[in-house]
């Protein structure tokens, strides 16, 4: 074997597998088909939410780990990822009573308020119903925090081979180069997003994966000199809506970073557009007029980016034979990266994952939809 374990994908989940590894002391190489910090796939930019609240146990439990690991990587790498000014979630379809419930029932810390009262609080939100307040959750830079990753991977051993696209893996774990070169691992672990189910279709039955262009959009602050606002969810009777500090991206005064969690078009890896919708836009200029008086209407600039999703919303992390699906994805998998690294290892080791995040679980269409 030229390697104990090859990485495909160099995002958040790739990157986190191979220092996880790494500092196990196993050989790692870790291969991505793109140049350093591309914006091509689902891990770039420089806010991510990360938060606690979810209307589903098992995600919430997770959150309170990878919280945890976060911390570890801010340690190791001597610098800040996470911003922490709390978080809000309400609206119709929000399932507070839920979300309220679960949280209560693992002593995560929260508070309940009434709109009335949330719109004192946070000047320039309008709100709706009751809303749920909790202090562990904000941003995380994600663009950042896949630099941290891969340099901590790199000290601790580990081989980044950036330009070097993978084609195909056989059953045996053997990847296959663009460049007709070959690497050998008795393991292979698939990180790639949208790129998982063109690499695996042929040797691993996947359950269906949609992959789908976002796009986002950030709205500058009346007032910039004012705190961030917390990281907010707002699932209305129109929509589903996000909002954060846009950090870096955002620009000098942290423009808010806004997007639809399904407003997005279906493509493929190979087939985005890059283009933004003007349908989305739209709708998410709409929504600031609506419900968010502090920004101003007009967007100073958008991006786009990929979801690559589960019918279930529930991530694929299993093994078959030397091959290891990795897809955290569905559009809320960033904030576990770190956990999902030590998930991955472990199953290398020999370990399990939660029945949930098993091709089994998948396949058998059983599975009903996570409760984000």
């Amino acid at each position: 074997m030229d390697v104990d374990v090859a990485i495909i994908g160099a995002g958040l989940a790739g990157a986190a597998s191979a220092w996880s590894l790494a500092r196990r002391g196993r050989s790692v190489v870790l291969l991505e088909q793109f140049e350093p910090d591309h914006l091509q796939g689902s891990s770039h930019g420089s806010a991510r939410i990360v938060r606690r609240v979810y209307g589903d146990s098992l995600y919430v439990s997770l959150t309170g780990q990878a919280f945890e690991l976060w911390r570890e990587v801010e340690s190791a790498a001597d610098m800040s990822l996470l911003r922490m000014h709390g978080g809000l979630d309400f609206g119709p379809r929000r399932n507070v009573p839920g979300i309220v419930s679960v949280l209560s029932s693992l002593d995560v810390a929260f508070e309940l308020l009434p709109a009335a009262e949330a719109a004192d609080r946070w000047p320039g939100m309008v709100f709706e119903g009751d809303v749920v307040f909790h202090p562990q959750a904000g941003t995380m830079d994600s663009g950042a925090a896949v630099t941290a990753l891969i340099s901590l991977a790199v000290a601790a051993g580990a081989d980044v081979r950036y330009s070097t696209p993978a084609v195909s893996v056989s059953s045996a774990g053997v990847v296959e180069l663009a460049d007709g070169s070959s690497v050998s691992a008795s393991s292979v672990v698939v990180a790639a997003g949208a790129w998982v189910e063109p690499l695996l279709s042929d040797v691993v039955s996947l359950p269906p994966l949609r992959v789908t262009q976002q796009q986002i959009f950030h709205f500058p602050r009346f007032d910039p000199s004012a705190p961030p606002w917390p990281s907010v969810i707002h699932e209305s009777s129109a929509n589903a809506v996000y909002h954060l500090a846009g950090g870096r991206d955002g620009g000098p005064h942290d423009d808010r970073k806004i997007g639809e969690h399904d407003g997005g078009s279906a493509c493929s890896a190979a087939t985005r557009s890059g283009v933004i919708d003007p349908a989305s836009q739209e709708r998410v200029i709409s929504y600031v007029q609506r419900w968010l008086p502090g920004l101003s209407p007009d967007p100073s600039s958008s991006a786009t980016c990929l979801y690559t999703e589960t019918p279930s919303e529930d991530f694929i992390l299993d093994r078959v034979g030397p091959v290891v699906v990795c897809s955290p994805c569905s559009g809320h998998g960033a904030k576990f990266a770190p956990l999902v690294g030590e998930l991955v290892a472990g199953l290398i080791a020999g370990g399990s994952v939660p029945s949930r995040f098993t091709l089994a679980s998948h396949l058998s269409g059983r599975l009903g939809s996570v409760s984000l």
